[in-house]
């Protein structure tokens, strides 16, 4: 018996003298008022768009290996799904070189308004630089790019996997959403290079005692890399009713780990409060996805410049050798641990064991 599905929370769409203030936002630039004409015929568009709710304009029959092969697909989708079955198969094969995905988790660069390079940014250098010469292919994911890079955006995550697991789809389904102009969405991208990395460092700064807004954007939407549902036909898109009744029939839903057996570093700094708690949380996170630590030198909070000035704190690291060589140690850990995943000597005594409560 499928559970009643709840309604009531979700606003009215816009009105149309609604629509039109949201659509002319992006257009305040008086440059654009010579092309005011085309601008009216293009938000006509885009107004029919948003209340016929063409969420995925362009599609494609599933085909065969979906439980519906005659299933209209986002073409989108269809891509981000390709791109992550190609670097799942070369992640597996002996002859891929090995790979280490640095995450940067500082949204600060000297291209925006801070005006100057993040500290995360020199630290992933130092891991970068010792992997380089390790003769491992380091994939630096720059996560500032979101506040410098025209169009570069990571969509929230909409919380399907609490209304039924299967509701949340490997890769994300949510976007892009055309109708509600919830495009430019960098995560397709990320997964691939998630998905193609033999380990994984993060190395971030605490703000409020959490994890950077790009940083927490990016954890909330590798959900689906969890547990997510490598099939929307099996829900027929977004169907909740079906996401709820495949959740529970048979033994219930077996939550596959997609990024399953890939090893981890993290480092996380600041200069007040938050770090140990930052750093457990994102250890702890990366525990449940599957990940694998690469042991306790690999797992890293550090202060820098405590209670310090902001505006000496590069010149504060500079004179940390001991945070700049535990950096490098990161990496080392990380290196090593991925060269015994490779050759299958990794230890990971509980991977045999079934987990009672998967979820």
């Amino acid at each position: 018996m499928t559970p009643t599905i709840r309604k009531g929370q979700a606003p009215d769409t816009l009105q149309r003298a609604q629509f039109h203030e949201r659509f002319m936002q992006s257009f305040q630039d008086p440059a654009f008022q010579a092309e005011a004409d085309a601008l009216r015929r293009i938000e006509v568009v885009a107004w029919e768009a948003y209340q016929e709710g063409r969420k995925a304009p362009v599609t494609r029959k599933a085909g065969s290996g979906y439980a519906d092969p005659d299933y209209d697909l986002s073409v989108d989708w269809l891509a981000a799904k390709e791109r992550i079955d190609r670097a799942q198969a070369a992640w597996g094969k002996a002859e891929t070189r090995s790979r280490v995905l640095l995450v940067n988790g500082s949204p600060r660069n000297d291209g925006t308004c801070p005006g100057e390079m993040s500290k995360s940014w020199r630290l992933t250098e130092l891991a970068r630089e010792v992997l380089v010469a390790d003769d491992i292919e380091a994939d630096v994911l720059d996560l500032s790019l979101v506040t410098s890079e025209y169009g570069k955006q990571i969509h929230p995550c909409k919380s399907c996997v609490s209304t039924a697991m299967p509701l949340c789809h490997w890769p994300c389904s949510c976007y892009p959403n055309h109708s509600l102009r919830q495009t430019g969405d960098w995560m397709n991208d990320i997964y691939e290079r998630w998905v193609a990395a033999h380990g994984v460092i993060l190395v971030t700064p605490t703000h409020w005692y959490q994890a950077t807004s790009p940083l927490k954007l990016m954890i909330d939407r590798l959900v689906c890399a969890d547990g997510g549902n490598p099939d929307p036909t099996s829900t027929h898109g977004k169907k909740a009713e079906e996401a709820k009744r495949l959740e529970l029939e048979g033994e219930g839903w077996h939550f596959p780990k997609h990024l399953d057996g890939r090893v981890y570093g993290v480092l996380v700094h600041g200069d007040v409060a938050g770090v140990e708690s930052l750093r457990r949380n994102l250890c702890d996170w990366l525990d449940w996805m599957g990940l694998v630590d690469a042991g306790t030198q690999a797992r890293l909070d550090r202060y820098i410049g405590y209670y310090e000035p902001y505006a000496t704190s590069h010149d504060t690291l500079d004179a940390d050798s001991d945070v700049q060589e535990e950096t490098r140690n990161i990496a080392r850990a990380v290196s090593r641990a991925v060269a015994e995943l490779r050759a299958g000597k990794l230890s990971r005594p509980d991977a045999a064991l079934k987990r009672p409560r998967p979820k």
